[in-house]
């Protein structure tokens, strides 16, 4: 009989953003139930955010809180992105880079056999390597922004690309501020110090990115599955009375005729963008629900056609819903994974980081359309959003992009394909432990 491995101990510290916090959290949980232990460490009120650790799994995940430090210009209670605009996000980059010496002392009290991390704690990497741990960088964008990501910071050749990757390479290669080290270089050291460097993404829609990154990197790089989440239940009454609100308001209309509308927690509007996109959503002639956090947004009005929702929703559920035919989305990955785990096409109307060449990817997979902005500024107008709305959501013209979203559903939403992926880097952990 076959010797079990010995159960390990891996500790999992995401970047204070909940669309890195909830990816890590998932592939934590995923791990716990192969048996090992995990340390989840964040600060006190994203913990408070996360949804609740099924009982199986409570003995082997450990939630370890350490506190923000405080850092002036931070709004006191401010613990992730989604607490604050864009222009404060160097200020938190500050806090976090502030948990290195209490995230060195519990290093040395509990010396796990792996550490997983996000890509802001360039720091920690020697710390790790002193203190004899292995470490694993895992990269929750896809392979194909990753890619060109890695590519750019190692080549600083950003002159002959297309618009949507320019842009990209600008936000990796700039200095934030004096007292912030850019991303480029957390980047950079943060790759350069683990020992693999894990994907989250699958051979079945990102090989050619994942292999270009094994080229680049000359080490290991593990796709872990694109890690679909969960439709949570937390039991919060408030968030309950939400969701009831918002099916009642679902059920009533036909089916796969709403526009779902999201932008995620981090792009803010400017006053002509919110005018343009509630033009273009009313032109459309379609039903809308449009999720718009404030702090992202200008003063926000009723519409005639659709809702404006201000407060929390649950986006798979409301993705999942029959009545949802369409996702006018900022083509973030996560909110892509979703969109296509229910087979739903996408409206792409990308504005940073990575957006523009998940974009160009899916488009590419002919699961969506992305709405053209003018060619001299970039910027936004009500009729081409509203001709990329119906290119999808009509019934005959919107054929194509659903037949593809539904057959991407059948790998996005395979849960035994992503549970081998799982699998596969569990065995990596397993055999490649420090001795």
């Amino acid at each position: 009989m076959a010797e079990q491995p010995k159960k390990l101990h891996i500790l999992v510290f995401p970047w204070l953003a909940f669309g890195h916090i909830l990816p890590f959290y998932e592939l934590a949980k995923l791990i716990a139930q192969k048996g090992h232990k995990i340390s989840f460490i964040s600060t006190p009120r994203n913990m408070k955010r996360l949804p609740k650790l099924p009982l199986n799994l409570q003995p082997s995940v450990d939630l370890i809180e350490l506190p923000l430090p405080h850092v002036e210009n931070l709004p006191q209670d401010a613990e992730s992105t989604m607490d604050i605009p864009q222009h404060m996000v160097p200020y938190l980059k500050k806090a976090f880079d502030g948990l290195e010496e209490p995230l060195t002392k519990f290093l040395e009290r509990s010396t796990p056999d792996w550490l997983i991390y996000d890509f802001a704690p360039f720091w920690l990497p020697p710390i790790s390597s002193k203190l004899g741990i292995l470490c694993i960088s895992l990269c929750i964008f896809s392979a194909t922004g990753a890619s060109f990501s890695l590519n750019s910071i190692q080549s600083k050749a950003i002159d002959t690309i297309d618009e949507s990757s320019r842009v990209l390479s600008e936000g990796l290669l700039a200095k934030e501020k004096d007292f912030c080290v850019s991303d480029a270089f957390r980047v950079q050291e943060t790759v350069r110090g683990a020992a693999v460097n894990a994907i989250r993404s699958c051979m079945e829609i990102e090989g050619e990115s994942i292999n270009s990154m094994r080229n680049l990197l000359k080490k290991p790089v593990i796709p872990v599955g694109l890690l679909p989440p969960s439709v949570y239940v937390n039991g919060n009454s408030t968030e309950d009375e939400n969701w009831n609100r918002i099916r009642k308001w679902l059920d009533e209309q036909e089916k796969a005729s709403v526009i779902y509308v999201a932008f995620g927690s981090e792009v803010t509007l400017t006053e002509e963008e919110f005018i343009e996109i509630t033009m273009g959503l009313e032109l459309s002639g379609f039903p809308f629900f449009w999720v718009l956090k404030k702090k992202n947004s200008p003063n926000t009005s009723s519409s005639t056609r659709g809702i404006i929702w201000n407060t929390w929703a649950p986006q798979l559920k409301i993705l999942a819903h029959k009545s949802v035919g369409g996702f006018l989305s900022h083509c973030g990955w996560s909110s892509v994974i979703e969109s296509l785990q229910f087979g739903c096409p996408l409206i792409m109307l990308p504005f940073h980081n990575e957006q523009g060449l998940v974009a160009k990817l899916m488009e590419e997979k002919m699961v969506g359309v992305k709405v053209s902005r003018n060619e001299d500024d970039g910027k936004l107008s009500r009729d081409s959003l509203a001709k990329a709305l119906r290119s999808v959501m009509l019934e005959d013209e919107g054929k194509n992009y659903r037949s593809h979203a539904e057959k991407m559903s059948k790998i996005v939403g395979d849960k035994e394909l992503h549970q081998k992926y799982i699998d596969e880097f569990v065995e990596y952990m397993e055999t490649h432990r420090s001795a």
